[in-house]
């Protein structure tokens, strides 16, 4: 698989993209037991930039209560981590 990036965000931290694995039998494979949502980030001519990052990952948040899915991290970390 080819992919852009060269690590992804993985359990807090930042692994290499090939280290991003998960066991067979995660709930979530087999379930459906998760939440989604898709922020975008463009190239300028400052650098990239993240579009609307904040009301993104709200509705992230949102989603996850919703699903009782308590989530480990806060707001400020789930950005800091896209960023």
């Amino acid at each position: 698989m080819s992919t852009n990036g060269k690590s992804i965000w993985m359990n807090g931290q930042l692994i290499p993209w090939e280290s991003a694995t998960v066991h067979v039998m995660t709930h979530a494979l087999h379930y459906g037991s998760s939440v989604f949502e898709g922020v975008r980030a463009y190239a300028t001519p400052s650098g990239p930039a993240v579009f609307r990052l904040q009301p993104h990952t709200r509705r992230l948040f949102h989603s996850a209560k919703i699903a009782r899915i308590d989530l480990p991290y806060t707001e400020d970390q789930i950005n800091q981590a896209v960023l």
